[in-house]
């Protein structure tokens, strides 16, 4: 899946917004040895080190296009690695701090990986993740509808991503089950507001949309973005455009 920076930084202040509310959450220690899941071009991955004294941050990400942007971003705080979270759960490492930013809604089987995730943590150890509501969010839902159409079941060879993001009840328990009885898991919109309604298609396009254009070509793309626009435009009528954005944080420790 090809991302591409400049289309996903079209929206950095409305995507940072989240990153610094999780921030909130995280007990500030020193020499934590910390790791970024899906740290995407290092920014935050940063940011989140210049917060934490005297730690050391492993950023990783599957995305090239995004990790090429990362080495403005290292010091002998931070570095960076190409690889997925997938295959860093893994990896016989441990941390003090496991922390995801918007990243493992690409992920899936939630019921098994954030118990993966969580063996990652060292006794003692924290977990902060955020993730976008996918199946609460209108743009999501509208995205949802149209791949299941006859004409671009058939175009993407029957292929469509459900999201792997559950309630925020199921992600309580599992906390629960694999041993955290201090949590903190809630529910927050982040309202984006946009004077047209073409700023709605170029929020989604950096993310959630980018798998399916990437599986389609020629007439068939241009008629499956027209035709998401024109929902798009139906659903959300008002100008300026007020979307409620919703997202998930989760914080616990072990």
């Amino acid at each position: 899946m090809a991302w591409n920076p400049d289309t996903y930084n079209k929206f950095k202040s409305e995507r940072f917004a989240p990153f610094y509310d999780l921030m909130t959450l995280i007990d500030i220690k020193p020499d934590l040895k910390v790791i970024d899941l899906g740290c995407g071009t290092g920014e935050l991955t940063r940011k989140l080190a210049d917060q934490l004294p005297n730690c050391q941050v492993l950023g990783i990400d599957s995305s090239s296009e995004m990790l090429s942007q990362a080495a403005a971003f290292s010091n002998d705080q931070v570095t960076f690695e190409h690889r997925s979270i997938e295959e860093q759960v893994k990896l016989d490492r441990k941390y003090d701090l496991v922390f995801s930013n918007a990243a493992i809604q690409w992920s899936d089987r939630h019921k098994e990986l954030l118990p993966e995730i969580i063996g990652m943590l060292l006794p003692g150890g924290q977990l902060a993740i955020q993730i976008p509501d996918q199946t609460g969010n209108a743009l999501n839902q509208i995205l949802d509808e149209l791949v299941q159409e006859k004409i671009y079941k058939h175009a993407l060879n029957n292929w469509r991503r459900v999201s792997p993001v559950l309630d925020i009840d199921e992600y309580a328990q599992i906390l629960f089950e694999n041993g955290s009885k201090d949590m903190s898991i809630y529910k927050k919109i982040y309202p984006l507001i946009v004077s047209n309604k073409e700023e709605l298609y170029n929020w989604i396009s950096g993310t959630a949309l980018i798998p399916y254009l990437d599986r389609l070509d020629g007439e068939i793309k241009e008629n499956f973005i027209q035709e998401f626009k024109t929902r798009i435009y139906n659903r959300l009528t008002k100008i300026p455009v007020l979307y409620p954005f919703k997202r998930i944080l989760m914080e616990a420790k072990f």
